[in-house]
């Protein structure tokens, strides 16, 4: 008769030292120094030292001023909500792949809820995140109208809220200050203006994003501002506002109408509020095998 060959089992041998040490003390129920865990487990020394000091970092064990172990309650593991500008936009991307590593490394449970770039979609997202009751709210929406509401929902929950961006009430403020990132960008303009075609600018366009109100606006005042600085001579009318709404698509629109109806113009430089608009408008450059006469700078 054929002897039936023994399971194998998928085992993880340090692992399995590691539940032997912390099921020893959750047995004996009292503070046990380290000579005495290991004569119990036989277990090496140096690895049951290596053992109970991860899990006093883990939170499973604590160790008293003596050097003794013991068992502590295991805390909640703490949760973040992140609610994303938009997984389209590779700015967003970006944010989010960081605070995913972030939490990661920092032992967080992080739930991202993508806002999808519309208003309905944050409200809805806001309010999951206080049903889930989580520890804090990281907000990168881009509307600055349903900012209070968003901000009014968390804070009235007892949650502390970080707002990425745009400024919401209640809210700690995580962002650049936007009218100097917009001049220095206007400066860059300015500069390549002077280098590339000695100065010469026919227009200077701000692809904007109304909606996010006056503090992201001045990104593009901002800009205005710095290629006056350095070009004093040019003169007021060729600044013009465009709303890309910051995004790909309208901003492409935008550029394209407008690079063809100045078919002639050279000297274009765009300041453009987000990254996604400038791709827009650089598609649309491309497009129109404008790419020596328009110079492009953004934010993101």
């Amino acid at each position: 008769m054929r002897k039936t060959a023994p399971k194998r089992l998928y085992l993880i041998p340090v692992l399995s030292k590691a539940l032997d040490v912390l099921e020893l003390l959750q047995s004996d129920n009292r503070p046990q120094g380290l000579e005495s865990i290991y004569e119990q487990t036989n277990i090496s020394k140096t690895t049951v030292y290596r053992i109970l000091k991860t899990l006093v970092h883990r939170g499973y064990l604590a160790q008293t001023q003596d050097g003794l172990y013991r068992i502590v309650s295991r805390p909640r593991k703490i949760r973040f909500g992140f609610g994303s500008e938009s997984s389209e936009m590779p700015f967003s991307v970006d944010v989010t792949k960081s605070l995913k590593a972030a939490a990661a490394s920092a032992g967080v449970d992080l739930i991202v809820l993508d806002n999808r770039y519309d208003a309905t979609a944050a409200l809805e997202n806001a309010d999951e995140f206080v049903k889930q009751r989580v520890d804090l709210v990281i907000e990168f929406q881009i509307d600055e109208h349903i900012a209070p509401m968003i901000a009014d929902k968390v804070h009235g929950a007892g949650i502390p809220l970080i707002a990425v961006d745009i400024p919401h009430p209640h809210a700690t403020f995580f962002g650049v200050d936007n009218y100097r990132v917009g001049f220095e960008a206007g400066e860059f303009l300015a500069q390549h203006a002077k280098s590339a075609w000695n100065g010469n600018v026919k227009w200077v366009i701000g692809l904007g994003i109304s909606e996010a109100g006056p503090l992201v606006q001045s990104r593009i005042s901002g800009a205005f501002a710095g290629v006056r600085s350095r070009l004093p001579n040019v003169g007021e009318g060729v600044f013009l506002n465009l709303d890309g709404e910051g995004l790909r698509e309208k901003s492409y629109r935008l550029t394209r109408e407008f690079l063809r109806k100045h078919q002639g113009d050279k000297g274009i430089l765009i300041a453009a509020a987000t990254d996604t608009s400038a791709l827009g408008a650089l598609k649309a450059v491309r497009e129109l095998r404008r790419q020596n006469h328009v110079a492009i700078v953004v934010q993101n």
